[in-house]
């Protein structure tokens, strides 16, 4: 556990940066509870407002399940980072140079995505390595049925160069499969970017195992999939995606609910 307490009268945060840095640690926590973590690589990032520029990352090395909202640490869209506190103790302020490639080009281009979650699952990073990619042969992957993007790997993401095709690639999608590497997703708000995870971690496992029965597969029609695909966006509209946010929320809030420190 930790023993470090960043979170100190003489650096406090507004009201709004607070919430932001809550629902963030959140974020972290649900992706430990549903284990799709990566011991300490992969990163869920948020943007802050303001005049300038600035996201929020995990100071790197910290497990997600221990992810406290203190743990977050402010960085401009250039990398360096501005968080106050570094500079009585930098050393506690690390963040990966990968994580910062890959989300300050999603939050440079996209200022709708206000969080930007990475993940490297089994099952994600077994369908990226797959041609045809995510099948639309689940309730799940219809979600995301002739919405969602993908991206080719170039190797570990440290090129800078690298986030100009990153997001032509990603357009104006909210998803995304790097090849070869794991799932990208974001939304404009904590909910529903774990919404965009959670169903696309699901349909990925869903495609492993029903292919690994071997047996032929059964994909709905195309008017089937788009309807599909358009009635998920109207659940969006109707609330649903914030009432499951808040359902997922008690099951960190009844076991460990010290993320808001």
């Amino acid at each position: 556990m930790h023993t470090i307490q960043f979170n100190t009268p003489e650096v406090s945060w507004d009201a709004h940066e607070r919430q932001i840095r809550n629902d963030l640690a959140a974020l972290y926590r649900l992706l430990a509870h549903f284990r799709m973590t990566d011991l300490i690589d992969t990163h869920i990032s948020a943007r802050l407002p303001g005049e300038t520029p600035a996201f929020l990352i995990n100071r790197y090395g910290v497990l997600f399940h221990e992810m406290r909202a203190s743990d977050l640490v402010r960085i401009d869209h250039a990398g360096n980072v501005t968080d106050r506190r570094a500079a009585a103790s930098p050393q506690h302020f690390r963040v990966n140079a990968a994580g910062f490639t890959i989300h300050s080009a999603i939050h440079t281009a996209r200022p709708d995505l206000h969080f930007v979650v990475h993940t490297h699952t089994a099952a994600g990073i077994a369908v990226s390595a797959q041609r045809d990619g995510l099948l639309p042969i689940s309730q799940h992957a219809l979600k995301f049925y002739g919405r969602l993007a993908y991206h080719d790997y170039e190797g570990i993401a440290l090129d800078l160069g690298e986030r100009e095709r990153l997001v032509a690639d990603l357009g104006m999608r909210k998803a995304m499969i790097l090849r070869n590497h794991g799932l990208l997703a974001a939304g404009e708000s904590a909910a529903e970017a774990f919404h965009e995870i959670y169903m696309l971690e699901r349909a990925c496992q869903a495609q492993v195992q029903a292919m690994a029965g071997g047996a032929c597969l059964v994909v709905p029609h195309a008017d089937v999939c788009e309807r599909t695909a358009q009635q998920f966006e109207m659940d969006s509209s109707s609330g649903i995606v914030d009432t499951a946010w808040s359902a997922a929320l008690r099951l960190i809030d009844d076991s460990r609910p010290d993320y808001r420190v």
